[in-house]
């Protein structure tokens, strides 16, 4: 279903443009929510080299594993400039061959990566991808790693002061106690007095946490942020196995913007302007991980472009599509032409429409 949308307010620049593309089009009789000022958008976290078979094979049986990069906030960064937004990606890597192969693969994307520190005495993080029948599970190698290692002097970096919005992930604070602590910085300052807006998603990651800690501290950080997003899944993980998207909002209930994700049926966008609801695309999946950074990164740029709230949950999904038919975390996006005339559809049709 789709939440009430209230009357427009009238006066925005309500278009969503694709890099190197023209705008997109508005419906009027939607309202914008709050959203951050426009500007450059900083994501701060780990990225590491990954290593995975091709499909169907498992890594037990697999002669060869094709190497890419994988980091939450890295595949936000990319997806953001696909979509036309400038962003930096700030983290570390270590002095060694897979380190240079993030930083030159994350820069060919489009992203500013000149803020990523280079550790010479600690290594590159490193993850395993291993497709199964029951689903993907993740090996991570990255105790010890370049990116642990930051802290919160990381958020004297200048791209911060000229930024408009910075992106996080419930990851960096799993790594370290330096990496908590940063995280706690960057939401340590009340949302009336940030010079910049923060997002935050969850993303628990169960293997990363000790046992009983999590739930707490991500619960913490994720309301003092201006924008989360979290999956149903994940926070019935995390606070209660019978949660609705209701009981999620009450549980954050200081965000402006929470967005709860419910897999492969919809997302649900909560303001103080009401609540909207928009099912997801039909779309044959290849390979899941990366596709919740996707989303983030599609409805993140329909917020900063001032769209209404259905069309940025629509171009979330669309985005997050694009994830889901890849091996990797990064896909390509539909052209311009196609993701205007979806954003465009009638309700019904969007229902109806398949992400080929």
């Amino acid at each position: 279903m789709t939440g009430a949308r209230p009357a427009s307010e009238g006066g925005d620049d309500t278009s969503v443009r694709l890099r190197g593309g023209n705008g997109l089009g508005t419906d009027p009789r939607t309202t914008s929510p709050w959203r951050p000022p426009r500007g450059p958008v900083v994501c701060l976290g780990e990225t590491m080299a990954a290593m995975a078979p091709a499909p169907p094979h498992s890594l037990d049986g697999a002669d060869s594993l094709r190497v890419s990069v994988a980091g939450a906030e890295s595949n936000v960064a990319m997806y953001l400039a696909d979509l036309g937004l400038p962003v930096s990606w700030l983290s570390a890597v270590g002095d060694d061959a897979l380190g240079r192969r993030v930083r030159v693969a994350i820069e060919r994307a489009g992203v500013d990566v000149s803020g990523v520190r280079t550790d010479p005495a600690r290594p590159t993080g490193l993850l395993l991808k291993d497709p199964g029948t029951a689903g993907t599970r993740v090996h991570y190698y990255r105790q010890g790693s370049a990116a642990s290692a930051l802290g919160p002097d990381l958020l004297d970096d200048e791209r911060l002061g000229g930024a408009a919005l910075l992106h996080l992930t419930g990851v960096t604070p799993a790594l370290s106690p330096s990496c908590r602590a940063l995280v706690e910085r960057a939401l340590g300052t009340p949302p009336a007095r940030r010079t910049h807006a923060v997002s935050f998603d969850v993303n628990h990651r169960p293997a990363l946490w000790p046992p009983d800690t999590a739930a707490r501290v991500l619960r913490d950080l994720a309301d003092r942020a201006d924008i989360v997003f979290v999956g149903l899944d994940e926070a019935q993980d995390l606070w209660g196995a019978g949660l609705t998207e209701i009981d999620v909002r009450g549980l954050l209930s200081r965000p402006r913007v929470l967005v709860v994700k419910d897999g492969g049926r919809g997302a649900t966008a909560f303001t103080e302007q009401g609540v909207c609801t928009v099912p997801a695309l039909a779309t044959e999946v290849v390979e899941p991980v990366g596709a919740g950074d996707a989303f983030a990164a599609g409805f993140l740029a329909g917020l900063w472009r001032g769209t209404d709230l259905t069309r940025a949950l629509r171009l979330g999904h669309i985005t997050a599509a694009s994830a889901l038919k890849v091996v990797g975390d990064h896909g390509t996006l539909p052209d311009e032409g196609t993701v205007g005339a979806m954003l465009a559809l009638a309700e019904q049709d969007w229902c109806q429409a398949p992400m080929s």
